[in-house]
Order: C-alpha cells, then structure tokens, then sequence
C-alpha cells in the first residue's frame, strides 16, 4: 500500500545536541485527519516543519506517496502549511492572497483565476474577495489561509495551531467547517495542537508525543479510554489512577492491590504477577454512592471489587451540570462532573463520606 505519508525512524537533533524528535514512526492513508497532540517543547511542531521541509531530518526518512523527500525543497513538495499567524499579505486583496501560491509555481492566468473562483465559493469567501486581510475577521482570515493553502492542491495539507487566535466560539464553529471540508475534499490533514478537546474532535488518530519521542497513536476514542503509558493517562482527558503490583492476571482482566485494596480492571499489556502497574478510571467512569445510604458490600459485589472511600470536599452546579470534588484517602483528590438530576447537593454535602465504584471493563491497566 502506498501511504500519503511515511516517517519511518525520523529524528531530529539540532546543532548543540540537544534531541527534539527521536524514532518518530507513522504511516498516514489518503485523506487521513492525523493530530499531533502534547505540550510545549515535545517536538510536535519541529516533526510537522521537517514534512514540510522548513527543518532537516538528522535521521531516517520521510516519504509523500512513496517517494523519498529528505532533501526536496519546501517548494518541491506536494505540501501546503497553514501558520497560526496565518501570514497573509496586507497589501493584497483576498483573491491575490489565495492566488498568490499559484502564481509563484508559474499557473497561467486564465487556470489561476479559475482555481482562486472555485476555492474561494468552496470556502464561502466570494463576497469579501476584493477586500483586504486586516479588515476582516479572525474567522474570515482563517478562512482564506486555508483557501490559499487548500488552493495549490497539495498532497497533504500542515496546519501549525491554525485556530490558536481565534476566541472560543469562533474556535469551535471553525472547528466544525474545519472537519466538513477535510471530509468533502479528502485531501489528507496533519494538524499540530496542543488543545485535547480539539485533536479528539477533529481527527482520524491522535499522535500523542512527550519529550521528542511518539506516546500512543490511536483513534480518539481509544486514546482516551485505553491509554497505553502513564504520560498518556495523565495528559489525556480526566483520570484518576491507582499505582499497585498485579496480584493476578488472566485474559484480559488483571487484579491490583494497591493502597486502597484491590482493584481491577482491563489488562492492557501482558503482565507476571507482582509487575508494578497503574490501574486508570476515566472520571466519567465513576458512579458516586451516599456512604451513609448504601451496603458497601453489594456495591463491591455489583463493581467487580472496584470500591473506593472518599470524602466530600466541594459541590458546586454549574447550569445544569454538578461539579463533584472529594478526597481520596491518599489524600488526592478526584474531580466528577454530571448533570444536576444525577448530582444532587443535598445528597453529597461537603464533608460527607462517600463510596466510588466502576466496572472493571472500564478500567485499564498499564505499566507504570
């Protein structure tokens, strides 16, 4: 099968030594929506800038549809980059902005034009295509840096935190546009963000990366349910995570004791008995029980043992939704949130003790 996209052991070390991307491994199908997903400094944008040949590979190789591009030219290769900045010219109107790519690979006027017209009713531009960047929107300024990139017809298209400047709203309705146009193109997106709630609603997979080195690749909703590392269960969504030694492990569920007493959950990984490992619920995994109104025992029995004892230390309602924040006894602490009809304040008052339970099926177990 030939790929988009290939990064077959890239790395990257700059000139004083230091490493920002080690053994980066990924392979992209056409008209794939791939995330790069972490935080400041783990190499997410250096990765995207040597696809795009603003910065050298120091290591392995990188190929667009099967053919080698460690030392093509940005020029030279079916790419297209998107700035958070969006670097668009001042002095040009939106038409010769979004033109301008095609007029530097040497376009004929009559194709150029015909390009800009399509894109531009593609992307909803048409009224304002006479007008100048600056006295448009943020909205409308994304815009036409995606139509200048998309324009070109690039093989894959790089976007560097594209909706960075824009505010929440604006951000989310982009977000939405964003993923109808990558669908009804299908040209193939590598979109660097260091946003969680952006990377799972927009993409196919989510590369999560720490420290210059490839975390977890995985559709979102597998990332965020079964994380494979302790970065990943920490970086990703809201966990709360028991550290333990497998008492048992046999098929796909595996028995914890831990601080807390024994836990179990969804083995992910082959695991001997006494392998330290970390037992992650996500929040919304966890039911809440009034200590005082229900039998430990039967909730263990209904929870697959999955029991854990805390105490009330804030409760707030937001709208509709309640905010729960209680006190494991490690002294950590677990944030919950449902709507308020699940929730209710006069039922779990601060200070008051409370039973935390899941399925053991919802829980996962991971080398610590």
């Amino acid at each position: 099968m030939i790929f988009d996209l290939e990064l077959n052991n890239v790395g990257k070390v700059y000139d004083n030594g230091t490493p920002a991307v080690i053994d980066f491994n990924l392979s992209v199908a056409k008209g794939e929506f791939i995330a790069f997903l972490g935080p400041s400094g783990c190499g997410k944008t250096t990765t995207l800038r040597m696809i795009a040949g603003f910065e050298a590979i120091s290591s392995g190789d990188m190929l667009i549809k099967g053919k080698r591009m460690n030392e093509v030219r940005p020029e030279h290769r079916p790419t297209s980059m998107n700035f958070q900045s969006y670097a668009l010219f001042p002095h040009m109107t939106v038409r010769r902005n979004v033109g301008y790519g095609l007029e530097v690979k040497g376009v004929a006027k009559t194709e150029r034009d015909a390009k800009v017209d399509r894109i531009l009713a593609t992307l909803g531009l048409e009224d304002i295509a006479d007008k100048k960047p600056d006295r448009l929107s943020g909205g409308q300024r994304q815009r036409i840096a995606l139509a200048r990139g998309l324009v070109v017809e690039p093989d894959i298209l790089l976007l560097d935190e594209p909706l960075g400047a824009l505010d929440a709203n604006l951000r989310k309705a982009i977000q939405n546009e964003l993923k109808l146009l990558q669908k009804t193109l299908g040209v193939t997106f590598i979109f660097v963000t260091h946003a969680q709630s952006e990377a799972l609603a927009l993409s196919d997979r989510i590369v999560v990366m720490n420290q210059g080195r490839v975390e977890q690749i995985s559709p979102p909703h597998q990332l965020y349910t079964r994380p494979n590392t302790a970065f990943v269960a920490q970086f990703i969504g809201n966990n709360t995570i028991f550290h333990g030694e497998v008492d048992d492990a046999s098929g796909e569920r595996a028995l914890v004791q831990t601080a807390v007493g024994q836990l179990s959950g969804r083995a992910n990984g082959t695991f001997n008995g006494r392998s330290w490992v970390n037992v992650v619920i996500p929040a919304e995994a966890i039911e809440v029980h009034p200590a005082a109104r229900v039998d430990r025992d039967r909730i263990a029995a209904n929870y697959g043992g999955n029991v854990v004892g805390a105490n009330v230390t804030r409760f707030d309602v937001v709208g509709h939704v309640s905010h729960l924040t209680a006190a494991l006894p490690d002294g950590r602490t677990v944030s919950l949130e449902a709507h308020v009809d699940k929730y209710q304040p006069d039922a779990f008052p601060v200070g008051a003790d409370i039973l935390l339970s899941w399925q053991p099926t919802e829980a996962t177990v991971i080398p610590a």
